[in-house]
């Protein structure tokens, strides 16, 4: 079967932790800085008040005047999430980590040593840290291990039997979709609003109505989506941190900082002859809270001056001065060297090479950053209708 770990408000309780004057009050994370005043996820108490996540700071405040915000703090969620996935697999689980808070393992590997499915989930929760309020749902669809994850109790596991899958999902709410909230109001608007509500549906007319995005939501919600997990690879931890006796906010100060930990990160003997292809930069930022950022490089490379050219300028962005700086490798590159070439590529080799750019932006910008322009109305008198940016697929 597969397991689903979930952690509700992972980011917030990472946030709490080390708050006890916040413990049972009213509480929610706070808009990043630079973005839209909305809040993130908030405590029950905050939920008893009437605040719930994305809601306006303005129209939260409004409607409870003792509401605590919290900075968010991506480096520590960063963090005690990967503590927590060693964890894991220090318990014999091969884990597949979707985001911060939410995990897929198989448990056919680790049944017949721990004694049964409810010893495995059991030592699964154990393994989380049962001070996170873990919960776990096991089915044999991710979608239905997710939902059943969604719904148990603090510290427990829902196991969802293979036939009754369909009458599980039917009276959940939409909200255990992993849709966005516009795509999800848009389908509240229409009448649907539970899962059974959705799979009732012919998946045709989901699909010629909504677009793919709910069409693969009709699938999850009739329990027909995939049944695999693909567990990460192992990496090892190759990472420097300079702390500050007092808050930097220079420019130039940081900067000769984040060179510093370049040259020790390069000569660290783990990368044994690897060029980094991803830096992590994480700052610890006065006041609470944190600042984090990944920088996938074109290529992968262990040029100082070219590391440099891609970590610096995010420094720019730090919205408040440093207290510590925190340098990862996030990915290494496979092979040692590289082979130049005498000759400019052509054909086949040159379309190969840009294959492999775009991927690179794909995953440093999102899936939507390369596109290209398809006609589909030449002839309509309006621009905006004669052609259309579909994203690249190759």
């Amino acid at each position: 079967m597969i397991a689903c770990l979930n952690i509700p408000a992972f980011s917030l309780q990472v946030a709490l932790h080390g708050r006890p004057d916040l413990v049972g009050r009213p509480a929610a994370l706070a808009p990043p800085a630079g973005q839209d005043d909305l809040l993130g996820p908030c405590t029950a108490a905050a939920q008893r008040a009437g605040i719930r996540a994305s809601m306006r700071l303005g129209e939260a405040l409004a409607t409870c005047s003792e509401l605590a915000l919290v900075e968010d703090d991506p480096a520590a969620v960063e963090e005690e999430w990967e503590q927590m996935l060693r964890r894991l697999e220090e318990a014999g689980f091969a884990v597949e980590a979707a985001v911060a808070g939410c995990a897929y393992f198989e448990t056919a590997g680790v049944e017949r040593l721990a004694g049964g499915l409810d010893a495995v989930l059991r030592r699964a929760l154990e393994a989380a840290g049962l001070s996170w309020m873990p919960r776990i749902g096991a089915a044999s669809r991710r979608f239905a291990a997710l939902a059943a994850a969604s719904v148990a109790p603090p510290c427990r596991a829902i196991v969802v039997d293979d036939g009754e899958t369909a009458l599980f999902l039917e009276p959940l709410p939409l909200d255990v979709l992993p849709l966005p909230q516009d795509r999800r109001k848009e389908l509240s608007e229409l009448g649907i609003r539970r899962l059974g509500d959705l799979a009732s549906l012919p998946g045709s007319s989901v699909a010629d109505r909504l677009g793919e995005e709910a069409a693969d939501a009709w699938r999850q919600a009739r329990g027909e989506d995939d049944a695999s997990v693909i567990p990460r690879k192992q990496s090892l931890a190759i990472a420097e941190t300079l702390a500050f006796p007092e808050a930097i906010a220079n420019a130039l100060t940081l900067e000769l900082a984040v060179v510093s930990l370049l040259d020790r990160l390069l000569a660290r003997p783990e990368r044994a002859g690897h060029a980094p292809a991803q830096i992590v930069a994480a700052f610890r930022l006065v006041g609470g809270g944190s600042w984090r950022r990944v920088v996938t490089l074109r290529e992968p490379t262990a040029d100082p001056s070219r590391l440099r050219a891609a970590v610096v300028p995010k420094l720019a962005e730090l919205p408040a001065p440093v207290i510590e700086l925190h340098l990862e490798i996030g990915v290494l590159s496979k092979d040692v060297g590289v082979q130049q070439e005498l000759v400019r590529p052509r054909g086949n080799r040159l379309r190969d090479r840009l294959r492999i750019g775009l991927r690179q932006v794909r995953s440093a910008a999102g899936a939507d950053a390369v596109c290209s322009v398809m006609e589909v109305a030449p002839w309509s008198r309006i621009p905006e209708a004669r052609a259309l940016l579909v994203p690249r697929d190759d």
